[in-house]
């Protein structure tokens, strides 16, 4: 009685922590498009401005691919009222921190200051949407920078370029062909204005999406948005009609070489349903039960057990259009890839034909729920949930709604996704070995 009690407890005290979870947001757009999250959070005094522009890898064109990636540096190079080098200046001199990143769907740029500084932060993004300088110089120094990049992450990197082969292989019609990063050679024969035409393609105010998120006074914040944003011209978006890939029907296998590794990698991956689908969640669901952690299936037996690898990962990776799930080992010792590929088949046999056991079903639900409870721990990580969510799943409040996702998908859910997405007929097979000398 005395466990019952506490177990109770327990879960009165972990029900109020979701709901403390829950996060409050208004959203609005401006005439000319832009669209508006603001987040009030007084707790701490700290503001987190933050522009996702719907632009990723996937919106380039065969030939002149990176350029996504390439504008997360180049729109740090200046605007008419911020020189040339003096960005991260005003940013660090004024008490704060900034960024930007890139995936194949979208770009993220932020900055976070002291509450004081919140008009700054607003300005500074404004400037970049309105007016980025696009020159010659600040293209030549930032295809330096790019170029080491790539170097430094991928190729010099031991497996640097196994998602890229990935990519390539999954996707053959689709843009998520290419990397994020893109080709150097597409890189160095693109032309200025193929650049400033990119800037003002992608780069406009419907385009985008502004999310303010901390210790704001709303009606103030609106004042500025209003003020920084308001005057600067509405694009033209363009629709996402992307070529899509036929299913795969027939089981391929490909060798890709890599020059930095002494071991081979053996990588099975299987093309999935866009992150807005529920089978993407179940999905990921399935690779947490596989392989995070040690105690997860594959780990415990490959690894732990048999001795038979020395890494082991089912990953699912979401994209907008697409998802890639796959399964990558490195044997162990003289561990051929055939008894991974077998051991690895085995246990999707197992999802495929019997439900997983209701104490590991609890445990990841558990998992995911504590996951939640901790996500979103941050101003900043607020701020970009919030415009991620608007971007790219078209529901803002899924800051709020995403766990009950999660806790709907049921144990026969999980069999129903290996049944239909991890059969060997709708799989690349690809062995990343090393390149001889």
């Amino acid at each position: 009685m005395k466990k019952r009690l506490l177990s109770v407890a327990a879960a009165a005290f972990f029900g109020m922590a979701l709901n403390a979870q829950q996060i409050k947001f208004e959203e609005y757009d401006l005439p000319n498009g832009l669209h508006v999250i603001l987040h009030q959070d007084n707790s701490a005094p700290v503001v987190t401005t933050g522009v996702m522009y719907h632009v990723g890898a996937k919106d380039e064109v065969k030939g002149r691919t990176g350029f996504a990636h390439f504008f997360e540096h180049l729109l740090f190079e200046g605007t008419p009222n911020i020189k040339r080098g003096d960005w991260f200046k005003i940013v660090s001199s004024n008490g704060g921190q900034n960024n930007a990143n890139t995936t194949n769907d979208r770009t993220y740029y932020y900055e976070t200051f002291p509450s004081n500084n919140e008009q700054l932060g607003l300005w500074m993004e404004a400037e970049r949407m309105r007016h980025a300088v696009i020159n010659q110089i600040g293209v030549d120094t930032q295809r330096e920078v790019v170029k080491e990049e790539k170097r430094l992450r991928m190729d010099n990197q031991p497996y640097g370029n196994l998602f890229t082969t990935i990519q390539k292989n999954l996707f053959t019609n689709h843009p998520y062909n290419w990397p994020t990063i893109g080709s150097m050679e597409d890189l160095n024969a693109a032309k200025l204005d193929e650049f400033i035409a990119f800037y003002k393609k992608f780069y406009v105010p419907n385009n985008a999406t502004l999310v303010v998120a901390g210790d704001i006074k709303p009606e103030q914040t609106k004042k500025w948005i209003q003020e920084y944003y308001g005057g600067i011209p509405k694009g033209t978006v363009y629709p996402k009609n992307f070529p899509k890939d036929t299913p795969i029907t027939q089981e391929k296998e490909v060798t890709a070489t890599d020059p930095n590794i002494q071991l081979p990698a053996y990588v099975f991956a299987y093309r999935t349903p866009g992150n807005k689908e529920k089978d993407a969640y179940i999905l990921d669901m399935l690779s947490s039960y596989l392989s995070s952690g040690k105690s997860s299936v594959l780990y415990k037996k490959l690894v732990d057990q048999d001795k038979k690898a020395l890494q082991v990962a089912a990953f699912n990776q979401g994209l907008e259009d697409y998802g890639i799930f796959a399964f990558f080992a490195i044997p162990m010792g003289q561990t051929t890839k055939q008894t991974l590929q077998t051991d690895i088949d085995a246990e999707i046999k197992k999802l495929q034909t019997t439900l997983i056991s209701e104490e590991d079903y609890q445990k990841l639900q558990n998992q995911y729920e504590n996951q939640f409870v901790n996500a979103n721990s941050s101003i900043q990580g607020i701020a970009a949930s919030l415009a991620t969510n608007h971007v790219l799943m078209g529901d803002t409040n899924l800051i709020n709604k995403e766990i009950d996702i999660y806790r709907s998908i049921t144990r026969q859910d999980l069999q129903n996704a290996a049944k239909k997405y991890l059969n060997s007929n709708q799989r690349i097979i690809i062995n990343y070995v090393p390149e001889k000398k």
